[in-house]
């Protein structure tokens, strides 16, 4: 491939990455102002600022940008310890995604009143369990786990995870990130055993 059209791949991708964010941007804004079912493509496309075709390019509908947009998140976000090449024993930003969470109330409940919360959730809990179970296979305390039994256990912290979130999104008063991510660590922790003899 010659430096010409790197260069050219290069642009696109910028444009490409550009063109997701803003129509990606746009769903969640009008979540907050209209229920999902009322909001129509043309409300993403004024909002966004993007040609109808080129909505198409890369979306088959609004379901199709806003799961995308979802599945984006919650792939940084689970495997976000990994990149930042983080030395402690948290096996799942666990902090990182209750603060965000806070952060995005008003949008947690709009997606609580469209019904989309459940493909949300789900979405979430299977990319953090895969990032769970890659990041159990680099800490040292969990090396002695077998690989099965870890998949088993970060589908199971992953569950758990997403119950706590749930739980934790109305209360009132709440334990703050910090706190959720400690509690959240002390169940991991607890709930690993060092290697049997």
């Amino acid at each position: 491939m010659s430096g010409k059209e790197t260069r050219t791949s290069g642009k696109t991708d910028r444009r490409v990455a550009r063109t997701r964010d803003v129509l990606g941007d746009a769903i969640v804004e009008l979540m907050q102002e209209l229920p999902f079912e009322a909001i129509t493509i043309q409300h993403v496309l004024d909002r966004a600022g993007v040609a109808r075709s080129t909505f198409y390019t890369h979306y088959r509908d609004k379901d199709d940008l806003f799961l995308s947009e979802a599945d984006e998140f919650f792939q940084r976000m689970a495997t976000s310890l990994y990149r930042n090449h983080e030395g402690s024993n948290r096996i799942a930003p666990v902090h990182e995604l209750f603060s965000h969470i806070s952060e995005m109330r008003e949008f947690y409940r709009a997606l609580v009143a469209s019904g989309k919360i459940h493909d949300l959730l789900e979405l979430g809990r299977g990319h953090f369990a895969r990032g769970m179970d890659e990041r159990l296979a680099t800490i040292p305390l969990a090396r002695h786990i077998p690989p099965d039994e870890r998949a088993t256990l970060a589908h199971a912290f992953a569950g758990a995870l997403f119950s706590m979130l749930d739980g934790w999104i109305d209360r009132n008063p709440r334990p703050s990130p910090k706190e959720m991510d400690a509690l959240f660590h002390k169940l991991v922790w607890s709930g690993i055993a060092g290697p049997t003899r």
